[in-house]
């Protein structure tokens, strides 16, 4: 078959180029994914703004100015690997255990949220204080590397029984993904937002603290109180019941794409 005749020996030089870009565009693409919620994301931005400094200093004569910026760019690399050092080792770890390019598709177990509720509904009328972190697009692993990994199959029952006073891993955060508790124990940031409710104490500011983080959705059990609050996308459901817990987690599951509105009932 001719190829010239058909006109792709014309065309090829422009399908490698598109190939090419579609490439480097995914690369980025997951790149982005891998530090989205992180504290990367800040210091891409200094770094970002600074280029930008840089590239206007030039045109405006401030010599001196655009000779620092100079200086510090040519070490980019070196400067890169020291800021980025946590995610970087972080990445490198998680190419080694699972494929880069394409994620592991989660199989959330059909009762996920049924056997969440209603673990949380009983962690309430005990008033044992708790924390129940639910990983959505956002990956958690740093948060789950500092806690006891325990990759255990969700149930109420294990769920219940880790928040136990007597246990030693009540005090830190259970995190869940994909119907699975990958740890218990950990310890989330703080938020230090001045606007939060008085009357919250460190398990509201950690759920808080995360959220502003990453995109999980995030339960709190009040010690004194009983009172559930779920903690998503920056709102807060208060004062919630089984069965209203178990439907706001059901809405907001999916991805922030394709997410549905939801009402706001019970909101902060």
């Amino acid at each position: 078959m001719d190829f010239q005749s058909l006109g792709i020996g014309r065309l090829f030089p422009y399908i490698v180029k598109t190939i090419d870009i579609a490439i480097v565009w995914f690369l980025v693409y997951r790149g982005l994914l891998v530090i989205r919620g992180t504290r990367a994301v800040p210091m891409l931005l200094g770094l970002a703004l600074i280029a930008v400094v840089y590239f206007v200093s030039q045109p405006l004569g401030l010599t001196t100015l655009a000779w620092i910026i100079d200086n510090f760019l040519s070490s980019i690399i070196l400067v890169i690997v020291v800021i980025f050092q946590d995610e970087i080792r972080r990445t490198l770890t998680k190419v080694g255990v699972q494929p880069f390019l394409f994620k592991n598709s989660r199989v959330e177990a059909p009762n996920m949220f049924e056997e969440i509720s209603v673990a949380v509904g009983r962690l309430s009328k005990a008033k044992l204080g708790s924390i129940v972190v639910v990983e959505r697009d956002v990956g958690l692993d740093e948060f789950i590397e500092k806690g006891v990994v325990l990759d255990a199959r969700l149930s109420r029952k294990l769920l219940y029984s880790i928040f136990v006073k007597e246990t030693p891993l009540h005090d830190g955060a259970v995190i869940i993904e994909a119907g699975t508790i990958k740890a218990a124990g950990c310890v989330l940031p703080l938020s230090s937002n001045p606007d939060l409710d008085p009357s919250f104490g460190t398990r509201h500011r950690a759920a808080v603290g995360l959220t502003e983080r990453a995109d999980a959705m995030v339960i709190v059990v009040s010690e004194e109180s009983g009172s559930i609050t779920l903690f998503i996308d920056g709102k807060q459901y208060r004062n919630l019941d089984t069965p209203t817990l178990q439907s706001l987690l059901e809405t907001n599951s999916s991805s922030v794409e394709s997410r549905r509105p939801s009402d706001n009932k019970g909101v902060a």
